[in-house]
């Protein structure tokens, strides 16, 4: 019996991730180096220790630059593009039918909590969530599991008894190792991007509703 909505934040609730990549490709175009989606995909969903993006046009690419002044200029230029995104499709509805019917709703995301706070407050969506797991609240960032464990103890309930809701393979593989039942919503970065867990894909939320997600669920068994 599913008792609980764990959910991922960046690019599953709200697309801030196609805004970084494309900030992050046209920037670096202008010292004639193009980002790969493939090299680029290394911090969706994680943090930055991998590949930063920030600092990689001088560290491989022996570009001299500011890298303070770069960063507030992406920062900026990020802000801009998102001023008109909002809420996926699907996800407020999802969100309305879980605490509907008396689910649990947490979120478990790599991001700074002030990062998270900024955007539930800006979309009006803190009332829904019981818990916020955010990389402040742990020593390891997806695709290590410990955000999802974190969430599920706050909870009170057990992985079986849980679904996240993800859209990255470093997600993915957060909540399949974390051993909940896993929903990947990829959006126009994720679904160019190849996944490696064992999990259900909605390719369209707006067309899924709550009960067709769990019927779908109860077909299969958790990671």
């Amino acid at each position: 019996m599913i008792k609980a909505l764990i959910f991922d934040f960046d690019g599953t609730i709200i697309d801030t991730e196609t805004a970084w990549y494309n900030v992050f490709k046209d920037a670096y175009a202008q010292y004639g180096v193009e980002l790969s989606l493939a090299t680029y995909a290394k911090c969706l969903g994680t943090n930055l220790q991998t590949f930063n993006p920030y600092t990689y046009l001088v560290t491989h690419h022996h570009i001299q630059l500011d890298v303070e002044a770069f960063q507030t200029s992406i920062q900026q230029r990020h802000a801009q593009w998102m001023e008109t995104e909002t809420l996926r499709p699907g996800i407020l509805a999802l969100l309305q039918q879980a605490k509907e019917a008396g689910l649990k709703i947490g979120l478990a995301s790599s991001s700074s909590r002030q990062w998270i706070d900024m955007y539930v407050d800006r979309l009006g969506i803190r009332h829904y969530f019981d818990c916020f797991c955010s990389a402040d609240t742990v020593t390891n960032v997806k695709p290590d599991p410990e955000l999802y464990l974190q969430a599920l103890e706050q909870l009170g309930v057990e992985a079986d008894e849980a679904v996240a809701i993800e859209d990255s393979p470093n997600g993915a593989q957060a909540a399949v190792a974390a051993g909940l039942y896993t929903v990947v919503i990829p959006n126009e970065i994720t679904k160019q991007l190849p996944f490696h867990t064992k999990h259900h894909t909605v390719t369209a939320l707006e067309h899924s509703t709550l009960h067709d997600l769990l019927a779908c669920l109860a077909k299969t068994s958790p990671s």
